[in-house]
């Protein structure tokens, strides 16, 4: 694409320059995550649990101290996907998990 294309922008509903929508691309993808201590999160890292979790629809807890491993970042700040024995697409809020 050259810079005197247009692309719709489906947020806003409106056509935008090409050079407009990659700053915008690359611009949400510097999204920053952070767990509850304040520690900078990345896919792949390994956190552990700082609070005893129900989990909806699984009929399970998970206890203080349990490690999750290999995480994966949403574009939610507050979101990271994570996958647990037993549990599909378990979805957990930064704020209950410390980086390990």
């Amino acid at each position: 694409m050259s810079d005197d294309d247009y692309v719709y922008d489906e947020a806003s509903g409106e056509w935008i320059s090409a050079a407009e929508a990659k700053s915008k691309i690359d611009s949400s993808d510097s999204i920053e995550v952070r767990d509850a201590v304040g520690n900078l999160l990345a896919d792949g890292d390994q956190v552990t649990l700082i609070k005893d979790l129900t989990v909806k629809g699984a009929g399970q807890t998970l206890k203080r101290g349990t490690l999750i491993k290999s995480i994966r970042l949403t574009g939610d700040p507050q979101e990271i996907d994570c996958r647990y024995d037993g549990i599909k697409g378990l979805v957990l809020r930064a704020e209950f998990v410390r980086k390990r």
